[in-house]
């Protein structure tokens, strides 16, 4: 059944105030960037680009950039490895206690992060461990494991056992079918959950916020410039922040289509 000329343009209507509900925050943060003034005003009167040249100029901000980014790609790494060893577990072997396992490895998603945040801190102090950017990637390893987790074993539950049980009755050994089956059969799940580990710790606060200690994310720095010392150069801080989620985005949509290219000609 087809709408009408008025339902398709209610449709229409709708999508666009779907999409600036979603967008205009971002377009705000844009304008509030480029602007002379200290504080957004609507139209903007003088525009500049010397919030971005101080940006990338700025030692604090190279600092904080380099952290956070320490920490995601960190966080990334470990998350796709035990991820993928993970979703094994959890969706494709039969084992005992493998639906109490199930259960617990999924409860800490459903955990506030400022309570998880907080547990671990004071986890920290018991144990005698002083919080720094380290201690921030153990806590977004909590959190943020068991997302990668699930992402890689909605891959494996579409995963065909027999193509395992077929490389072996051909004399592979564990090893060659994990290497020559169960990886690659499993990698667009991998590469989708190590962009989520990234991107969620990327722009992680609330773990970021008790598990730092004296050190300090980008996050945490643009939460504190908006609460004191205000200026445009937080905005544009932000604005780099989300361009560099996006080259992270553009990337992890190249690497799939890369492979694609590249099979045929390995093939002939």
């Amino acid at each position: 059944m087809q709408p009408s000329k008025t339902g398709r343009i209610a449709l229409y209507i709708y999508g666009a105030l779907i999409l600036a509900f979603l967008y205009l925050p971002l377009v705000a943060i844009g304008f509030a960037s480029v602007s002379q003034a200290r504080y957004l005003s609507f139209p903007i009167r003088q525009h500049t680009t010397n919030w971005y040249v101080q940006a990338l100029h700025s030692g604090t901000v190279s600092d904080l950039l380099w952290i956070s980014l320490k920490i995601a790609l960190i966080v990334t790494i470990i998350s796709m490895v035990l991820g993928f060893f993970g979703a094994l577990a959890f969706a494709r072997y039969q084992w005992r206690y493998r639906r109490l396992y199930q259960k617990l490895i999924l409860l800490p998603i459903f955990f506030p992060q400022s309570v998880l945040g907080l547990a671990l801190l004071m986890w920290f102090n018991a144990v005698g461990i002083l919080p720094t950017w380290h201690t921030a990637i153990i806590a977004h390893l909590v959190w943020i494991t068991p997302i990668a987790t699930l992402i890689v074993a909605i891959r494996a539950y579409g995963f065909d056992p027999a193509l395992e049980e077929a490389a072996r009755d051909m004399g592979c050994s564990t090893w060659q079918i994990l290497r020559e089956v169960t990886i690659p059969l499993l990698m667009p799940g991998v590469i989708t959950a190590g962009l989520f580990a990234f991107l969620l710790s990327w722009g992680n606060f609330p773990l970021s916020l008790f598990t730092t200690g004296a050190d300090s994310t980008l996050p945490e720095w643009l939460y504190a410039k908006m609460v004191s010392a205000y200026s445009p150069l937080v905005p544009t801080v932000g604005m780099l922040s989300v361009a560099a989620s996006i080259i992270m985005v553009a990337i992890a949509f190249a690497i799939p289509y890369l492979l694609n290219r590249f099979k045929p000609k390995t093939l002939n």
